[in-house]
C-alpha cells in the first residue's frame, strides 16, 4: 500500500514538473512528524517503566531518602535482568548507546537498518533508563529516529546516497524532540552523523528538525531541558581561566571514553550468560546508587543543582568519577543508553568544582560556580564526541543562556584538541574502529568493507600434487595461463602456493627437471582469505605482502582452497561501486 502511495506521489511530482530535491523535502518532513511522535513515545515509556519500578516519575533525589536500600540495589539490576533478553533475542543492535550503530548503517550498509530495531530499542533504553541504569536518551533517540526514516527509505525504495540522508533526517527528528534543541539537532546529525554539510543534504535535515519540533514543543512545551541561572563574564580575566577549564574537562573525557571501552572489554570477557550480563551492571550500578542517588538515570536534578550552586566541592569531585563508573558499568554490561547526557552530568560536576576552586581563589573577577559548571558540560561533551560545534550549540539551546557562548567555545575547542591529540578516536568511533570500521577515511575508503571476498572471487583453482615434477610444474603454468599454482596434500589440503618467482632460479637446471618437486620449491607459510572477510582486508593483505593474488579457503574447512582473489579484481569491484554511487547521486 504504502509503495502504491509512494508511486502516486512521485507520479505527482513529476506531473508538476517538480525535482526529487522536492520529493526529499516531502519526505523528511513526514520523518519529522514519525521521529517526533518516536521521540514521544520514548520519553513517556521511560516515565512509564521509572513509575512501574518505583511507583512514581520523579526524580530520585525527591524521594531516595524514602527507599530501602535494598530496592536501590535490586531494582537497577532487575531492569537488566529484563534488558538483557530483549536485546539478545531481539536485536543485537540495540545493546550500548546506538550511535555507532547508526553511524555504521550510513557508511557501510547504504543507510538500511533492521525495522524491528526502533521498537527494541525504545523498549530496551526505557527500561534501562527508568531502572536506574546511568545512562542518557539521547543515543536511543538517534538510533529510533534512525530506524524509522531507515525503515520509510526502504519502503518507498529511495537511492542508496538519498537513503543517508533520509536516516540523518530521522537522527536530527529525534535529538531535537528530545531535547527540545533544534539547530543542535541539524548540527548534530551533519557533523557526527553524516559528516556531510552539503546544500542537499542540510535542507532536508533542517525541514525535518523543524517538524520534530514542533510535535515535540505540542506536547512538552518551549522550554529548555536545564534550569540555568543568568551567568556573565565578570572580568576579562576570567578568560585566562576558561582555557585551564578547557583542558581539564578534556582530561576528564579522555579518562571517560577509556573507562567505557575498559569495562566493555572486562564484561565481554567474563564467563555467563550475554544476556545476563545487564542484570549483573545494574546490580554494580545499584549499590552505588544507595549513597549516592545522583548517578540514577539521566541525571537532570543533579545537573540542576550544580547549575543553581546547591552541591557542594567535595561531592562534584566524587559524583565526576561516581558517574563515569555508574555509566560504564551500565553501558558496558550491554543495557541500553547514550552517553550524551552522562557527558553533560561529568561535565557539570567538573566544572563546578573547577568553578568552585577559582571562585574561592578570586572571588572579585570570577563568576559563580554554576557559570564554569555550565561551560564544563560543553567542553566535556566537546571531548567525548569530538564535535565542538554541535557541544556549542547544543549547550546553547539546552539552557537558554547567550552570556557565556565565547568561554563556552574557547573551552570546547581546547577541549576537542586534547582529546584528538591523545586520543584517535571519538567515543562513537572508537566503538567502530575496534570492529575495524574506519568512519573517518570516509566513504570511498569505507567501501570495499560493505563487499566480501565471496562476491568477486574466481572459483577456478589452479592446484599440483605436492610431488609434481619441475618439468611439469613448468608445463602447468604454460598450459593453465596462471600466476600461482596451489601445492596440495594428498588429502587435498592447501600445503604451499607456487608461482613463476619460485622456479626462476632453476629454470636453466635442465637436470633438475626431474628431481626438483613441487615441496622443494614452494612457499609453504600461505596467507588466505575466507569468502565472509571483506575487500578491505584482502586488500591490506595484498598490499602489505605485496603481492598479486591470495587463495581464498572454506569457511568449513581452513587447509580446503575453493578460489582465488586478486588485487586487480579488488580494485575494479572497488570502480564499480564508486561509479554506482555516482550514478545514484545524478
Amino acid at each position: 500500500m504504502l509503495t502504491r502511495a509512494y508511486g502516486k506521489i512521485k507520479g505527482a511530482l513529476e506531473k508538476f514538473r517538480l525535482d526529487q530535491h522536492v520529493f526529499i523535502s516531502v519526505v523528511a518532513i513526514i520523518i519529522g512528524i514519525l521521529a517526533g511522535y518516536g521521540a514521544v513515545l520514548f520519553r513517556f515509556t521511560i516515565k512509564a517503566a521509572q513509575h512501574l519500578f518505583y511507583g512514581t516519575t520523579h526524580d530520585i533525589l525527591t524521594f531516595a531518602h524514602t527507599m530501602p536500600a535494598y530496592m536501590k540495589i535490586l531494582l537497577p539490576a532487575l531492569g537488566g535482568l529484563i534488558v538483557g533478553p530483549i536485546i539478545y533475542f531481539g536485536a543485537r543492535e540495540a545493546k550500548g548507546h546506538g550511535v555507532p550503530e547508526v553511524m555504521e548503517a550510513i557508511a557501510l550498509k547504504g543507510g538500511h537498518i533492521r525495522r524491528r530495531v526502533a521498537l527494541v530499542k525504545i523498549l530496551a533504553s526505557a527500561i534501562s533508563i527508568g531502572s536506574g541504569g546511568s545512562v542518557g536518551r539521547e543515543g536511543p533517540i538517534v538510533q529510533i529516529g534512525s530506524s524509522i526514516a531507515s525503515t520509510l527509505g526502504q519502503i518507498i525504495k529511495v537511492p542508496q546516497n538519498l537513503h543517508r540522508t533520509l536516516v540523518g533526517c530521522g537522527a536530527a527528528a529525534g535529538i531535537t524532540a528530545t531535547f527540545n534543541a533544534p539547530i543542535a539537532g541539524v548540527l548534530f546529525a551533519v557533523e557526527v552523523i553524516l559528516g556531510d554539510f552539503g546544500l542537499a543534504t542540510f535542507s532536508p535535515i533542517v525541514l525535518a528538525s523543524v517538524t520534530a519540533t514542533t510535535v515535540s514543543r505540542h506536547y512538552f512545551g518551549n522550554f529548555p531541558s536545564f534550569i540555568a541561572p543568568v551567568y556573565e563574564v565578570v572580568s576579562l580575566w576570567e578568560f585566562a581561566f576558561y582555557p585551564v577549564l578547557g583542558i581539564a574537562c578534556g582530561l576528564i573525557a579522555l579518562l571517560f571514553i577509556t573507562t567505557l571501552y575498559g569495562f566493555e572489554d572486562l564484561f565481554d570477557s567474563l564467563k555467563m550468560p550475554e544476556y545476563l550480563k545487564p542484570a549483573l551492571g545494574g546490580l554494580l550500578v545499584g549499590i552505588i546508587i544507595v549513597k549516592w542517588p545522583y548517578v540514577f538515570g539521566v541525571g537532570y536534578g543533579g545537573i540542576n543543582m550544580a547549575l543553581k550552586n546547591q552541591v557542594p566541592i567535595i561531592l562534584l569531585v566524587s559524583l565526576v568519577f561516581l558517574k563515569i563508573l555508574a555509566t560504564s558499568l551500565t553501558i558496558g554490561s550491554g543495557a541500553s543508553g547514550g552517553i550524551f547526557t552522562p557527558s553533560l552530568f561529568i561535565g557539570a560536576m567538573s566544572g563546578g568544582a573547577f568553578g568552585y576552586f577559582i571562585h574561592s581563589m578570586f572571588p572579585t573577577i570570577s563568576a559563580s560556580p554554576g557559570a564554569y559548571a555550565l561551560v564544563g558540560m560543553g567542553a566535556v561533551v566537546a571531548g567525548t564526541i569530538q564535535a565542538p560545534i554541535t557541544a556549542i550549540l547544543i549547550l546553547f539551546e539546552l539552557t537558554g543562556s547567550y552570556s557565556i557562548i565565547l568561554p563556552l567555545m574557547l573551552a570546547c575547542i581546547l577541549s576537542t584538541i586534547i582529546t584528538t591529540s591523545l586520543k584517535r578516536g571519538s567515543i562513537y568511533t572508537i566503538k567502530l574502529m575496534r570492529r575495524g570500521v574506519e568512519i573517518s577515511r570516509g566513504w570511498e575508503q569505507s567501501v570495499l568493507m560493505t563487499m566480501t571476498v565471496r562476491e568477486i572471487m574466481n572459483d577456478k583453482v589452479v592446484t599440483i600434487p605436492e610431488s609434481m615434477h619441475l618439468g611439469d610444474i613448468l608445463n602447468t603454468f604454460k598450459s593453465s595461463d596462471a600466476s600461482y599454482l596451489h601445492m596440495v596434500n594428498e588429502e587435498d589440503e592447501l600445503t604451499g602456493i607456487i608461482s613463476f618467482r619460485d622456479i626462476r632460479a632453476v629454470l636453466r637446471e635442465e637436470s633438475l627437471s626431474r628431481l626438483v618437486v613441487a615441496k622443494d620449491v614452494a612457499t609453504t607459510d600461505v596467507i588466505t582469505v575466507l569468502p565472509s572477510d571483506n575487500l578491505q582486508r584482502a586488500l591490506k593483505i595484498l598490499g602489505g605482502k605485496d603481492i598479486s593474488q591470495l587463495p581464498v579457503v572454506s569457511e568449513a574447512n581452513f587447509k580446503k582452497v575453493i578460489g582465488t582473489v586478486t588485487k586487480r579484481d579488488v580494485m575494479a569491484a572497488y570502480d564499480r561501486a564508486i561509479i554506482r554511487r555516482e550514478i545514484d547521486a545524478r
